[in-house]
């Protein structure tokens, strides 16, 4: 909701997609900034204290960019004040996944077993977290089209300080902080690392391009509130096809699923090059919705096999960064390729993304087997 309300909301009111774009990227950028921050402190100190100061003052953030989005205000000062909101808003998808390891360790299984509770929890936490990509725009849409895109903006504020703050101090948070008291060896930073880092922040790049071009297009097409409700419907079929993940066999490895993910989500991609309306968009992205979660759900799954488990809170928060980070990049190149040319070449951004994060789940299998990473 943040991303994408400030998108529309500077857009609607400064009439500059490249402002829009701008303000939301640099929300994101500074939100990737923070995020390692905050992964590196609630390893440490836990993650109760960092969750709750965050979600109080990320919510006053973007009741302040609220506050200085107007048709007369300098372009530096919005851009500002999204990026001081960015910083300070939780990692909580992320810092959600780190809790899974130690909830089922609780009845103490085997190593088997175990392994099959968090291959599931990370199914279902991912259709979850896929959900609130369907919810948060769809929210943004409906809000935006009975109030304004202000009024949005200003509902997500009050969301995140009351379920932020709900997470911060849920009983399982202890937990995290029990796991992290236990010595343990190992580098973070390793190669099959990194390139789950890429492999992210190609994911956001195409998010980002997808919510400028679809901002364009239903804009041009005079239904500029609908742009939410248009993006909410990538996020429905990555819910079904997260929540599908948990029928899979073990034998299908997480790096088989990365590769079959990326591939669909190349070839689902190159549709919206030819999209020139409304319904042609929605029954594009709702298609390369499919794609999207099984190859998220495999990067994290991934990275919490790979990095040991008292650098768990950063690696998740880095993964979130690397996709904050693209989606900027995404946001800001596909919106100054909209004002010259509409929303074609912003869709251009969206399919070159799908074709890097092809490219990178391609690396990704190389490097895992020259590892012997079992995965």
């Amino acid at each position: 909701m943040s991303q994408l309300g400030a998108l529309v909301m500077v857009s609607e009111v400064s009439g500059r997609y490249a402002l829009g774009g701008a303000a939301a990227g640099s929300l994101a950028i500074a939100n990737a900034v923070g995020a390692p921050i905050a992964g590196m402190l609630a390893d440490r100190i836990g993650q109760r204290p960092v969750v709750l100061v965050q979600s109080l003052v990320g919510a006053a953030g973007l009741a302040a960019l609220v506050a200085v989005t107007t048709p007369t205000a300098p372009a530096w000062l919005i851009v500002t004040v999204a990026a001081a909101t960015g910083l300070m808003l939780p990692q909580v998808g992320p810092l959600a996944r780190v809790r899974w390891r130690p909830i089922t360790a609780q009845d103490q299984p085997g190593p088997s077993e175990q392994r099959r509770l968090i291959d599931a929890a990370f199914s279902y936490e991912g259709a979850a977290d896929e959900a609130s990509f369907v919810l948060g725009p769809a929210l943004i849409g409906v809000l935006g089209v009975l109030l304004d895109p202000s009024g949005a903006v200003i509902a997500a504020a009050v969301i995140l300080a009351v379920f932020g703050t709900w997470f911060g101090i849920h009983p399982t948070a202890r937990l995290v902080a029990k796991a992290a008291s236990v010595v343990e060896d190992g580098r973070l930073w390793t190669l099959a690392f990194g390139v789950l880092i890429v492999a992210q922040f190609f994911v956001g790049t195409l998010f980002g391009s997808i919510q400028t071009g679809s901002t364009v297009l239903a804009t041009a097409a005079g239904q500029a509130g609908l742009t939410g409700l248009i993006h909410a419907c990538l996020g429905i079929g990555s819910v079904i096809a997260g929540l599908s993940i948990t029928a899979l066999p073990e034998r299908f490895l997480y790096s088989t699923r990365m590769l079959a993910a990326a591939t669909a989500l190349f070839f689902f991609a190159i549709p919206l090059w030819w999209v020139d309306s409304l319904g042609a968009l929605v029954a594009v992205i709702s298609v390369l919705g499919f794609a999207v979660a099984p190859y998220m759900i495999s990067n994290f799954a991934l990275a919490g096999i790979i990095v040991p488990i008292t650098k768990i809170g950063t690696a998740m928060t880095f993964l979130a960064a690397a996709t904050g980070l693209g989606y900027a990049t995404g946001a800001g190149i596909a919106g100054r390729l909209a004002d010259a040319g509409g929303h074609q070449p912003a869709f251009g951004v969206t399919i070159a993304a799908a074709w890097g994060a092809l490219l990178l789940a391609i690396i990704a299998n190389s490097v895992l087997r020259r590892a012997r990473v079992v995965s």
